[in-house]
């Protein structure tokens, strides 16, 4: 660990990356005193924001679907990295632009519990096997750093991400944006959040504020149907919590068949299915290659409110943002599982890209 502190103590503007294996909550907590005590900025790898509260000033944002140009730049420009639980996969690494292969021109940390991922596509300067929390406990004993360095740095960062979070002044008539920020203040700190695949995952990436591990539930590999499966689960496994499932329409149409077991089960999960009768994704994709010349990509859904309705369960359609606090409100005092609709621009391809 000494070699750890001495490339930590040269660096001018580090940043730590954390990707989510390996985690407990005790470690959590060193982890976060030990970024606290040293001010450094921390990033959270692809699906990985439940490691730090993303309320602390230490969060800068994460390497995700959608992240900003200048968390991006700012990941380029990084004189030394920390990298602890995460592959550096294609998406946290943004098709591999990031860093340059093999070898980083950033001091490269890079701590994961298996030794075969290290140095596999990229070169570490300092590679170690370890398991994330056990490497957070050591982390814990190191003597406190001379932060002087890269105290602007991280505060830069901080304000950086605060204002990408903030509110758009040419936000669409279906702000989902809004919504996801009714639920960062409606939902408790131990919350669970599933989400699958596609498009609508960007706005819960970007506006969404994480506060304890364990409460992000979703695929690295892009697998859609995922969240509403993964919601039943959760709720199986913690019915003391609040479980929310944000999924799009197509999404949720490849596993929507589970519904019938949550209502079997009695559980008390909220899906929020963003309706825009499209695979945004893929026709995002399609429009940026091959504009004009859509294929394949537009769906005939169902009525999802009245489909949950036709399992007894509750269900709720709307047409604006500004609906759907009292539409929250009412599928959680139903006390079973609930479906909100929300009937979004179909042109809204994500936060910052319309058709």
């Amino acid at each position: 660990m000494a070699e750890v502190r001495a490339l930590l103590q040269k660096a001018q503007r580090p940043l730590v990356i954390v990707g989510n294996l390996g985690w407990t909550s005790a470690a959590v907590e060193q982890f976060t005193a030990f970024v606290e005590r040293n001010d450094l900025p921390v990033v959270a790898g692809f699906r990985s924001q439940d490691v730090l509260d993303n309320r602390s000033d230490q969060y800068i944002g994460d390497i995700s679907l959608g992240c900003s140009r200048p968390l991006m730049a700012r990941v380029k420009t990084a004189d030394l990295l920390l990298v602890m639980g995460d592959r550096l996969g294609d998406v946290t690494t943004n098709h591999y632009s990031l860093l340059d292969v093999p070898t980083p021109k950033q001091i490269l940390i890079h701590v994961f519990p298996g030794p075969d991922e290290l140095g596999r596509v990229y070169v570490p300067t300092l590679g170690i096997p370890a398991n994330s929390s056990r490497f957070a406990e050591a982390l814990a004993d190191l003597s406190p750093l001379d932060s002087g360095a890269w105290a602007s740095w991280r505060a830069e960062s901080r304000q950086a991400y605060v204002d990408y979070q903030a509110p758009r002044t040419d936000a669409p008539p279906f702000d989902l944006a809004t919504v996801i920020d009714h639920l960062n203040t409606k939902l408790p700190d131990d919350a669970i959040v599933t989400n699958g695949a596609g498009n609508y995952t960007i706005w819960l990436h970007r506006y969404y504020r994480y506060r304890k591990l364990g409460t992000q539930i979703a695929p690295k590999s892009g697998s859609m149907g995922y969240g509403l499966p993964a919601a039943i689960a959760a709720q199986l496994r913690h019915p003391e919590r609040r479980v929310v499932c944000l999924a799009g329409d197509g999404c949720f149409m490849m596993a929507s068949q589970e519904f019938a077991t949550a209502v079997q089960q009695r559980l008390p999960i909220v899906v929020i299915i963003v309706n825009n009768a499209m695979y945004g994704s893929i026709r995002m994709h399609q429009e940026l290659h091959f504009p004009n010349r859509p294929s394949g990509t537009d769906l005939l859904n169902p009525d999802f409110a009245a489909l949950a309705r036709s399992y007894g369960a509750y269900g709720e359609a709307i047409e604006t943002h500004q609906e759907f606090p009292a539409a929250f409100a009412r599928a959680v005092e139903a006390k079973g599982p609930s479906i909100i609709e929300l009937r979004v621009n179909r042109n809204q391809l994500t936060p910052d890209r319309r058709i």
